[in-house]
């Protein structure tokens, strides 16, 4: 009897590991692939705040450009800024302000909806070769996205490559509806590769450099460096070509734009040699 006793305890002990080694395989199952969708998300929501980036800059670029040709009677110029955005110019010795007001119904920007106000200044020299451009975004919001932020940007005339070149100083957080929120600081160099002085704004090509970090409500920190230039066309809503290093504490991958299309798919690469496919919105 005693034989007998010992004999199903032993396997009832086994029984039991056996449930606990079956509980912890499938809690691991489930959790890494719970884990990856939500890594996956925060590398898409950074996305989504390069859309703001890129708009961004390309509005407070073609508004100073196009009142600067119109104040050097450089010809006409074509910008690409829409009709329901309402700019209005404040002139003063040696001084401008600009405000691009997009209401508060909304105006339609390159696929996006654009809501609030933009408003830059800088010191008009026409000759310096470096200019400050400060701008500040006041009740602001893209595609129902929140958008705060007071930002810099450092336009040198001439590169070492010779092209014109502006520097950007990050500082923006974004709001989306949900709750969700991230901010992000660092430095952004575009590069006025193709376009400069045709008077037309549409035909712009940047490429773009920098490495910036981001920082989302829950506490997790992203840094990113660009390694291939990110092109920006301007006729295009997203980035043509290009990626950027990602790495987080236990996470990490390479985000890639593609070969020159213009659409909506990227990929992103993990370290462990992971490459999934990423919609951008």
């Amino acid at each position: 009897m005693k034989n007998f006793n010992a004999i199903r305890k032993g396997i009832l002990s086994l029984v039991v590991l056996g449930l606990i080694f079956t509980s912890c395989s499938e809690s691991e199952d489930i959790s890494e692939p719970t884990n990856q969708v939500e890594d996956t998300l925060e590398v898409q929501r950074s996305a989504e705040i390069d859309q703001v980036d890129n708009i961004l800059g390309d509005l407070v670029i073609d508004a100073y450009e196009g009142q600067e040709v119109s104040e050097e009677g450089r010809g006409t110029y074509a910008g690409d800024i829409p009709e329901c955005v309402t700019i209005t110019v404040v002139a003063q010795q040696g001084y401008r302000q600009v405000t691009l007001d997009f209401g508060t119904d909304g105006c339609l920007v390159n696929g996006h909806i654009l809501k609030g106000q933009i408003i830059f200044d800088y010191t008009r020299d026409p000759e310096a070769q470096q200019i400050f451009i400060n701008y500040n975004l006041v009740d602001f919001y893209f595609d129902n996205k929140n958008v705060i932020g007071s930002r810099s940007i450092l336009k040198e005339l001439s590169n070492e490559n010779g092209n014109p070149q502006f520097t950007h100083n990050l500082d923006i957080t974004v709001i989306w509806p949900n709750g969700v929120q991230a901010s992000r600081e660092g430095t952004r160099i575009r590069e006025w590769v193709v376009g400069f002085g045709s008077g037309i704004f549409s035909d712009n090509v940047f490429e773009i450099t920098g490495n910036w970090t981001a920082t989302f409500v829950n506490g997790n920190t992203h840094t990113y460096e660009v390694l291939v230039p990110l092109r920006r066309e301007v006729i295009c809503a997203y980035f043509v070509s290009g990626s950027f290093d990602v790495q987080r504490t236990n996470f990490g991958g390479v985000f890639d734009y593609g070969e020159g299309d213009c659409d909506n798919q990227a990929t992103f690469t993990f370290n462990n040699g992971q490459e999934i496919d990423i919609t951008l919105n």
